[in-house]
């Protein structure tokens, strides 16, 4: 499975934008991939920084390119 710090690259180079480790999180989550929990989480019911609408398309592409899903 790829880290977070090569999804960040992937999209980076073939979408010329930066993504929050937060969001790849979010992701994560939504596509039922595995986790583990984050130390500094302070709630794990809600999200402060959610995955916007115009970015999830691409996440999931990096998930299938790097082949997580």
């Amino acid at each position: 499975m790829a880290t977070y710090t090569e999804i960040q690259k992937y999209v980076k180079e073939n979408n010329k934008c930066s993504i929050k480790t937060c969001w790849i999180a979010h992701m994560k989550e939504l596509a039922g991939l595995p986790m583990k929990k984050a130390p500094n989480r302070k709630n794990v019911d809600y999200r402060t920084n959610p995955c916007p609408e115009e970015i999830k398309p691409i996440i999931l592409n990096a998930f299938k390119k790097l082949k997580m899903i």
